[in-house]
């Protein structure tokens, strides 16, 4: 917002400077001169530099004033212009729902680790008779169950592990630098916390989550498709062994 109290204060200021001046030149060079300052003269100089600087230093303040103003808000409209468009490159990033990678970025972070060349445990895992729970329950209890298993995923996970949701109730996580033989560890310890969770149905009912995981070791330099092919055999391979289980 523009001050005009301060404009105008800055101008009448001006305007004295400006008399002050004329009248120290005057008083100087006038008799100098052999003229006398008095009568019209000395009124002419006093109005003359009042009239012409008050008004134009007032326009000049305010152009000044409103340039700022300008550049001010041209500085907000641009952090917020980057602020938008963090959240607009963060939201094209992530699933709405689960609040995690989604299947298009979790598989280009997982070509970035092959490029990288990081070696680690792929764990790929459903939960079990999510169909029946969406038919008897209904889809809202569906969606709560798998924002909660992406709520569990997204803290269970490491700064660099990479975790998303491939579709449907089909999630994956990389797990970087993790040894071959700490894997199923892993996968367990996350099936276990899926295990314990309860999810509220629309009834007000609680109800408990299961899931299979299927788990692949990933050398250096891995095909992230074929790794993920294998870790998706081994979780079918988990459902056939009667589910909520994690098979390597």
């Amino acid at each position: 917002m523009i001050d005009f109290r301060i404009i105008t204060l800055k101008a009448l200021a001006t305007g004295i400077f400006a008399l002050g001046v004329t009248l120290l030149i005057s008083v100087t060079f006038v008799p100098m001169m052999g003229g006398k300052l008095a009568g019209a003269g000395l009124i002419m100089t006093i109005i003359c530099p009042l009239a012409s600087a008050i008004p134009m230093s007032a326009l000049h303040y305010w152009n000044t004033a409103r340039l700022r103003l300008a550049r001010k808000e041209a500085a907000e409209a641009r952090d917020e212009l980057a602020v938008a468009y963090e959240q607009l490159r963060m939201s094209s990033r992530l699933d709405p729902l689960t609040g995690i990678l989604n299947r298009a970025t979790f598989m280009d972070e997982l070509e970035k680790a092959s490029l990288g060349q990081k070696s680690g445990g792929l764990l790929f895992f459903d939960l079990d008779y999510f169909k029946t729970l969406n038919d008897t329950y209904g889809h809202a209890t569906g969606d709560a169950a798998l924002r909660r298993v992406g709520q569990l995923v997204s803290r269970m996970s490491a700064d660099d592990d990479i975790a998303g949701r491939i579709g449907g109730e089909e999630f994956a996580m990389f797990l970087p630098f993790l040894k071959r033989q700490d894997i199923t560890e892993a996968a367990e310890k996350i099936r276990i916390a899926i295990a314990n969770l309860k999810v509220t149905t629309t009834d007000g009912d609680k109800i408990g989550l299961s899931a299979s995981f299927g788990v692949a070791y990933c050398e250096t330099g891995f095909d992230p498709s074929r790794m993920l092919q294998v870790a998706d055999a081994n979780m079918y391979s988990a459902k056939r062994q009667g589910r909520n289980l994690a098979v390597s």
